[in-house]
């Protein structure tokens, strides 16, 4: 028989239907991201021409996630696999609320870092790579957020990592550089857990994709090797998130760059780590949460209360923001260790208003600097004479990362509050509230120091004689557009929470019964 005669059936390896050009927004963010990064670095001497392109890029972005997002939520979970090989064999994309929701956010968060910038980078910073870095960062966030298979997730985290230095040193200082050194450190450890982790996973099971892993840890169980496994995740990605007591680094960290990359840190990074840790214990390894959920509970409650009370302790606004960050992390993994789906749905909640009001809070604190000259609050006062509607700002942020009414933090504390409650985890619940008493008294601490005391300490009330000349541009468009509309998002889901709580528990949902998410990639054989 010919060779040309012989029929091969490749429907049993091969996916035969075409992609449907709606589905190709699973991958629209990475493509929108990377060619847009290699364009910025391309006209990386045009630096007038570079800020322009890359708001463009962030814009398409915005629309590409925000689009994916409403397919997701028409259509239910999407699967793309890489050459149409089927899974588990083909690396996947699968996007589901939670990924999708958190995509679209970061999105967000991203656009109105790429206008600050334009204020805030000068064109040393551009010459030297803040577009590029970027946009090649959210490469890498976007990944995470919408892969299917384990053994990519850490790729998209190794991409964003490496852009993230490149965010970290930019300018060359001593401050930087020494701030760069711990984060990195403290990154390679957690990422080479998370491989030790991910090879132990597939010498035990023999496969890395998600649903996959999903299937089989259900069937055989969470043995011995599955749970050490297990452990191992959960140490990397709390490094990656920044819990206690691996937390350190944080704080050392991202005082140091440029205030508009740390406040994209802030609002991201530690945030993708949280997703990872959802993702594993909620999709994969359910059973694994169970048995460890008293020890992720400690370090929730950890988490919180080591992370409001060091900002209790700061006189520096940026090493006290960094430290609400890591206390926020603490809320979203109490939700994690109370495992149910309301719980698991006000984590999601609580990390869509994290990633908002805590870049937010970074841009202010840049407006702090600008108009006051320090992030010093011995160094601060009187910023209320000098722009109230700002100081009005600042205190809206403040109260919605305190968690108080009417702005986006009351609700998922308040759904973490009742989940706890429902679940005789009062302890946590507890917790949530003392957090939210003491992380008050942290921001209205600086808004007392920094905006109603008439001056610096050690002078007169009234005095504004010590300023330092406000940075060019400190109060221009650039800074007040996107602090304002990320004020006007934290205000929205405040008085209208009901569209986010609807997706939060879808997201929730795909954690808790993954029937759906594994339909996506099986097909109806799946169970």
């Amino acid at each position: 028989m010919a060779a040309s005669e012989i029929s091969v059936d490749i429907s049993q390896a091969m996916s035969t239907q075409p992609v449907a050009a709606a589905d190709w927004l699973i991958v629209a963010p990475l493509v929108i991201t990377a060619m847009g990064g290699a364009l910025c670095l391309m006209l990386r001497k045009n630096t007038r021409l570079q800020p322009v392109v890359g708001v463009a890029v962030l814009l398409l972005l915005v629309a590409a996630c925000g689009a994916l997002l409403a397919r997701v939520i028409d259509h239910g979970v999407l699967t793309m696999v890489a050459g149409n090989w089927l899974p588990p064999f083909g690396i996947a994309f699968t996007v589901d609320p939670l990924g999708a929701t958190l995509a679209f956010s970061s999105s967000i968060v991203a656009l109105a870092a790429g206008v600050y910038a334009m204020t805030d980078i000068d064109t040393s910073g551009r010459r030297y790579g803040f577009y590029p870095f970027l946009l090649l960062m959210m490469t890498g966030v976007c990944g995470a957020f919408l892969t299917g298979d384990l053994f990519n997730l850490y790729v998209w985290f190794e991409v964003l990592l490496i852009s993230s230095f490149g965010l970290l040193v930019l300018g060359n200082e001593r401050s930087q550089l020494d701030g760069a050194v711990k984060y990195a450190l403290l990154n390679i450890i957690a990422t080479t857990l998370f491989l030790i982790a991910t090879g132990l996973l597939y010498g035990i099971l023999g496969t890395l994709n998600m649903a996959d892993i999903a299937i089989k840890v259900r069937s055989a169980g969470m043995s011995g090797p599955l749970l050490t496994v297990a452990v191992l995740f959960f140490l990397a990605f709390a490094m990656k998130a920044a819990a206690f007591p691996v937390n350190f680094w944080l704080p050392a960290s991202y005082h140091t760059p440029r205030i508009v990359v740390a406040a994209v840190f802030a609002g991201l990074l530690t945030k993708v780590g949280v997703y990872a840790l959802l993702r594993i214990f909620g999709l994969m390894m359910p059973e694994g949460r169970e048995i460890l959920g008293d020890l992720i509970a400690l370090v929730a409650i950890a988490t919180m209360l080591t992370g409001v009370c060091g900002a209790i302790a700061q006189t520096d606004v940026r090493r006290l923001l960094g430290y609400l960050v890591i206390s926020g992390i603490g809320s979203m993994l109490a939700g994690l260790a109370i495992g149910t789906t309301p719980a698991l749905g006000g984590a999601v909640f609580y990390a869509v208003h994290s990633i908002i009001v805590m870049t937010a809070l970074y841009m202010a604190a840049g407006m702090m600097n600008g108009l006051g000259g320090s992030y010093s609050l011995r160094e601060l006062g009187g910023l209320y004479r000098i722009s109230p509607a700002f100081a009005a700002v600042f205190l809206m942020l403040g109260f919605a990362v305190a968690g108080l009414p009417p702005f986006s933090g009351f609700w998922p504390k308040v759904i973490l509050v009742d989940a706890a409650l429902q679940t005789g985890h009062g302890w946590i619940a507890g917790a949530i509230l003392v957090t939210g008493f003491l992380t008050t008294i942290a921001v209205g601490r600086v808004w007392i120091y920094a905006f109603w005391r008439g001056g610096a300490e050690g002078v007169a009330d009234g005095s504004l004689t010590t300023f330092s000349v406000p940075a060019p541009g400190a109060t221009g468009a650039n800074v007040w557009i996107p602090l304002l509309v990320l004020l006007a998002i934290v205000v929205l889901l405040g008085v209208q929470p009901e569209p986010m709580m609807q997706l939060a528990g879808k997201g929730a949902a795909s954690l808790s019964d993954p029937l759906g998410y594994l339909r996506s990639v099986f097909g109806e054989a799946a169970q």
